[in-house]
Order: structure tokens, then C-alpha cells, then sequence
């Protein structure tokens, strides 16, 4: 069986290379996504490696800078801000091009907008932008207008809806055009975060013809050409290639043919030159873009192998850069090796760290691994963590009272869990363990309280204080009436084996320290999904990644009302913090505020068990591969990543 899975890997790892060696050239950077990317439309994105392509592909407002996630100009520079914080307004930079040559304008910017903010386009991060004065409320007038239309869809109706909801969103949302280089901007109320949201990856502009699938001959029109695309007439939908109304929804719909090769206009550092679906995907530099002195590699190949096992020996050839999601399952094995080099080395890292040098580059300067070491496999904590939720509300799914919707006996549960056994023994890669919700050092300003650690006896005086302990001595606690604790039942999901194993071993904490009764319950992710949704659970397995650099991105998932509070969980202490902090004008203050929610949530409350921060695992060469970092948050760069050409 054992030479089945090795031959498997062996014929996946030469097609693998069969796909490098297909390739025209070897690009200037090669790394390998674990997945295709799902699309190039910055509006529809959620995923990681989509973002990732589209800060190669498009350039927004500002940027982060992804060293320490201050604001930085981009296409515009820093905005003006209104001294009640309300209103931003952003001056477009004339240089700004796309990469067919037409200007970058304001206009641009508010049709990419507009189109997270119109329910037809599906997007997943639209609610992030409800902050804008009347989006929430367009949003819901618009999907009144949809339900209308579904019981009389007339035709030419959905013509003249579409054509009333334009008028009505520019009326009514807080997003103008002031000229042809100035978007302005306006809140509902101020929000400490909202630049931060316009660096992230949905809020890129988009160019609207190509987006569309204009007629050709517009582009020759002489107003267009001095103005771009916001000088002419706008063309009816009908003429129109990748966008029309559905005569039976009364929805806007696009094609998106209009993200590929040879049709897809971006304004950023990088063009897109070839998309090979499951295969590879290449960037070019784009000769339109304002400062080429930033971008660090004239090409890049983006390898798609889905099997991490597969990567990881095709990295071992030297024929890709950058592996940017191990999870082969010896990875901790890996990092053994590394660690085992490091302390080989331990003296010299010492002495090369005095004089401020990164390990990237004192590893780099370092000579090679000798048998049983590596120094190619780095490990960084990123901007999540690993939870067990639990189930908090007054009954379970199936009606029974449920032990969990008090607060005491979930400190109980939280306070025998022995996280560092977790990381070194289970999942063996050391995550840092955690107290609370918000990843360390993660977020500037940002000062993490002190959870509920390990204390197994003050666990079970928790229970004994509301009358659940062992009192007949068989290991089991009862109540007053001699009943035992209900069985818990514990979810994970079965789409990885590191949950199981965790789960395993908090039963074993649980029913050692506790003297309770948990059984496993491993379903499939969809199902999982449904589970946490209905309630149909007592304690489940959870993470979460920070969508945007504030505290909120987290706490906000212990409001009551918040569409991820998967754990049925209310307080309206925590609401009252929470909303006390979103008006707050002064960020230290406001910040003093959100660390007494977290610390009140998870000394008090514990809706749920953090476990560990979560860690990204790369493998490149250090001193060889620069430009990448090591920031929680980890947003990557490309046009900011270079490979030394004189190791190759």
C-alpha cells in the first residue's frame, strides 16, 4: 500500500514539473497556490489566494503597508478627512493608468462600489462597506424592488427598475463622484477601521467597458480618449457582451469572461498574461503602471498542484520559489529539521542578530544543512485562531435544557483544557496558545487582556458551585437528584485530521478532570455548517480569520445579532461595549473599551474556548526568496517579492 501512495505522489510530483517545463520561460518568481484561484472579479473575491492576485492585479485607494499596516497613498494619495470623521475625500493621482492605456478616474472607483453595494452582484464582503451613509438601506430598498419585480415581471420592466435603482443609489448612498479625480466618501457614523477596509482586495476599481463588454467603436470616439469611458454615452445593456438584465429576476447579471487573458484591464503592478484553469496562471509587468520602480520581478508564474504532499517534493527539486500553504503531513517533521539547524547554528544567529539582521537573511548567509536539517520550511503565526465554540443558548436542538447556556459551567470546560499539551503533542507545530480572541500583537494600539488559563481545580469548584459533582464517587459527577452530566456532543469536521485529533484529546481532558461524558461527532463540512447554523450541537470546533486590522473584526462575532455568532450567544453588557466603542471618536479610548469587552468575555463569559493561533507554513529559501512578510496579518505582496537570480 505504502509503494501505491509513493508511486501516486511520483507521478503527481512529474506532472507537477511536466507543467513548469510546459511553460514558456521560467518566470522571474514561481510559487505554487494550494487551489486555482476561483476568480479575478475583486468584487466577488473571498478567498486568500484571490486577494493575493488581485493586489498584483489592481491597485486601490491606498494600500497597506504589509510590514506594520499603516496606510500608504496608491492610486489616490491619503485622503482628506472631515473633522467629524464622516466624510474621506480622495484625490486620484493623474498618472494612474489601466493597463490599456485610459486614465484612472474617480468614476471608476464609484462603479466598483457601486457593484459591492447592489445585491445582484453577490458579493461576500458587501456588508463591510454597510458603514457608508445609506448602503444598508439601498440594499434592502433593492432586494424590495427585486421581490416586487418576481410578481409582475413585465416586460421591460426590469429596464425601468434597473434605471430607477441607479438614480435612487445615487441619490441616497454616501459615494460621489466629485470630478473626474475626486471620490468623496461619506459614513454613517465614524469608523476607527474604514481605511483599512479600502486597501482590502473587494474595494479595487474595476474598468467598467471591459467589465461590461463595450462595443469596440467606442473606445475611437474622441471624448473617450481625452476622458475615458465616463465621457461618452453609455451604451444600452443590449449592446453590451458581459452584462444584461434576467428578464425573470429583474437582476443584474454578468458574464465573466471579461476576467481572462486578453480582455481583463487591470491598474496595478501586474497584467494578466496567461490563465491555464487548474494549471498555472502568468503575470507581466504592466508598462501602464505609475511607479514600475516598486515592482521587484518582470514576470511571474503562479503553479496550481492541489496536493500538498505533491508541492512540497516538487519544491524539493529547486524548480519553485515559493510554497505558500504547506500541510504535507510531515511538515512537522520539517520543522524539527529546521529547528534542529537553528540550534546547530544558535552562537552565530546570536551574534548576527546584534547587529539587526533578519533571520531570513542570517539563515541565508549561513552554510548549507547538512543530513537531517533544513532551513527552507518557516513558520509565522497568522491573523486567526483556532476555538471550540460552545452552544450557549437556554435549550438544545432537540428541546433539553442545555448545561452550556450558563456561564460557569463553561469556565469549567475552559479551565481543563491544557492548550499547550494541544500544540506539542497533538498538532506538533507549537501555534502560540492563546487566552482570548484577537491573534497577539495583531492589531496597532491594541493592548490583548489575560483569559482564563489551565486550572483544573478551580474547574470543578465552577460545577461544584452550581451542584455538579461526583457525589457516589464512581467518577461521574450528578446533580442534587443523582442524575449525571448530559453527554456532550462534540462536532468537528472530517475535511481534516487535525480536528480529530484535538477533539480526541479535549474528550480525554474533559472526562479526566470533570468526570463528564463527551462522545465525537465528525460530519462533513456542509454539514457542519447546517449543524452550527441550527444549534444542533453542545460544543463544536470553530476559526476565524481577521477580515480587517481592527478588534471588531473579532469581538463582533459575540454580538447578538451578528450573522457568524454561530453559538446563540447574547449579553447585552457586550452589545452596550461594543456599540460604546463604534461611537467613540478617540482611538485610545476606544481601543481601552473593546480590551474590557474581550477581557469580560473570556474571564466571564467564555462563549467559546480559544485554543491556539493559527499559523501559516512556507517554504522558500531564505536570502534567496525576499520581500515576504512575516506580519500576522500576512498579506503577500507580489510585485514586492524578488528572487536573487545569482543562487539560481
Amino acid at each position: 500500500m505504502k509503494l501505491i501512495v509513493t508511486l501516486m505522489l511520483l507521478v503527481a510530483m512529474l506532472t507537477a514539473l511536466a507543467r513548469l517545463d510546459d511553460s514558456t520561460s521560467r518566470a522571474d518568481l514561481v510559487y505554487v497556490n494550494r487551489g486555482d484561484v476561483f476568480t479575478l472579479d475583486p468584487q466577488r473575491m473571498s478567498y486568500l489566494k484571490d486577494f493575493r492576485m488581485a493586489y498584483a492585479l489592481y491597485e486601490g485607494l491606498v494600500r497597506w503597508d504589509n510590514t506594520d499596516f499603516t496606510i500608504q497613498p496608491a492610486a489616490s494619495e491619503l485622503p482628506d478627512i472631515s473633522a467629524d470623521r464622516l466624510t474621506y475625500t480622495f484625490h486620484i493621482k493623474p498618472e494612474a493608468k489601466w493597463s490599456n492605456g485610459d486614465p484612472v478616474t474617480s468614476h471608476d472607483f464609484l462603479y466598483a462600489w457601486k457593484r459591492l453595494l447592489f445585491p445582484d452582484t453577490a458579493a461576500d464582503y458587501s456588508n463591510l462597506f454597510f458603514i457608508i451613509d445609506g448602503a444598508s438601506e439601498f440594499w434592502a430598498w433593492r432586494n424590495e424592488q427585486l421581490a416586487e419585480f418576481a410578481q409582475d415581471p413585465s416586460a421591460g420592466r426590469a429596464t425601468q427598475l434597473w434605471n430607477l435603482a441607479q438614480a435612487h443609489f445615487e441619490r441616497s448612498v454616501g459615494i460621489r463622484a466629485l470630478d473626474d479625480h475626486t471620490l468623496e466618501i461619506r459614513l454613517r457614523q465614524p469608523t476607527a477601521y474604514f481605511l483599512d477596509l479600502v486597501c482590502f482586495a473587494p474595494s479595487s476599481p474595476v474598468h467598467r467597458p471591459s467589465v461590461e463588454g463595450w462595443p469596440e467603436s467606442i473606445a475611437s470616439d474622441p471624448r473617450y480618449q481625452e476622458r475615458g469611458w465616463i465621457g461618452v454615452e453609455l451604451p444600452t445593456l443590449d449592446r453590451c457582451q458581459w452584462a444584461g438584465l434576467n428578464p425573470k429576476t429583474g437582476r443584474f447579471e454578468q458574464k465573466h469572461q471579461w476576467a481572462r487573458p486578453g480582455r481583463l484591464v487591470s491598474n496595478g503592478p501586474y497584467i494578466l498574461a496567461e490563465w491555464r484553469f487548474q494549471r498555472d496562471m502568468r503575470l507581466v509587468k504592466n508598462p501602464y503602471f505609475h511607479t514600475p520602480e516598486i515592482v521587484k520581478s518582470d514576470s511571474i508564474l503562479a503553479l496550481t498542484i492541489a496536493d500538498t504532499n505533491t508541492s512540497t517534493l516538487a519544491f524539493a527539486t529547486g524548480r519553485l520559489d515559493w510554497l505558500t500553504d504547506v500541510n504535507a503531513e510531515y511538515q512537522a517533521d520539517m520543522l524539527q529539521q529546521k529547528l534542529a539547524y537553528e540550534q546547530r547554528y544558535a552562537n552565530e544567529l546570536a551574534e548576527m542578530s546584534i547587529k539587526g539582521r533578519s533571520l531570513d537573511d542570517m539563515l541565508g548567509a549561513l552554510p548549507p544543512p547538512e543530513e537531517g536539517e533544513r532551513r527552507d520550511i518557516h513558520i509565522f503565526p497568522a491573523f486567526g485562531t483556532d476555538f471550540f465554540s460552545f452552544n450557549c443558548r437556554p435549550f438544545l436542538a432537540d428541546g433539553r435544557s442545555n448545561p452550556f447556556s450558563l456561564p460557569a459551567v463553561r469556565r469549567a470546560f475552559a479551565l481543563c483544557v491544557n492548550k499547550q499539551t494541544i500544540v506539542e503533542q497533538v498538532t506538533r507545530l507549537n501555534e502560540p496558545v492563546v487566552t482570548t480572541l484577537i491573534p497577539p500583537d495583531s492589531i496597532p494600539g491594541y493592548n490583548n487582556p489575560v483569559g482564563l488559563g489551565y486550572d483544573p481545580n478551580r474547574g470543578r469548584q465552577e460545577l461544584e458551585s452550581i451542584g455538579w459533582k461526583d457525589r457516589n464517587s464512581d467518577g461521574l459527577i450528578e446533580n442534587e437528584n443523582g442524575e449525571l452530566f448530559p453527554i456532550i456532543d462534540l462536532l468537528w469536521t472530517t475535511n481534516t485530521s487535525r480536528y480529530k485529533w484535538i477533539s480526541l484529546e479535549l474528550k480525554a481532558q474533559w472526562e479526566q478532570a470533570l468526570g463528564v461524558r463527551v462522545e465525537l461527532r465528525g460530519v462533513d463540512t456542509r454539514f457542519y455548517k447546517e449543524d452550527l447554523k441550527q444549534g444542533n450541537f453542545m460544543i463544536a470546533r470553530g476559526r476565524w480569520y481577521g477580515d480587517y486590522g481592527d478588534p471588531t473584526t473579532f469581538l463582533d462575532l459575540c454580538r447578538s445579532t451578528d450573522g457568524n455568532n454561530d453559538r446563540g450567544y447574547e449579553n447585552e453588557y457586550v452589545d452596550a461595549m461594543l456599540d460604546a466603542a463604534a461611537l467613540e471618536l478617540d482611538p485610545a479610548r476606544r481601543m481601552k473599551i473593546l480590551e474590557d469587552c474581550e477581557r469580560f468575555l473570556f474571564t466571564e463569559e467564555m462563549p467559546l474556548i480559544p485554543i491556539c493561533q493559527l499559523v501559516q507554513v512556507y517554504m522558500y529559501e531564505p536570502g534567496r526568496v525576499k520581500g515576504l512578510t512575516q506580519h500576522p496579518r500576512l498579506v503577500q505582496y507580489l510585485w514586492q517579492i524578488e528572487v536573487r537570480k545569482d543562487e539560481e
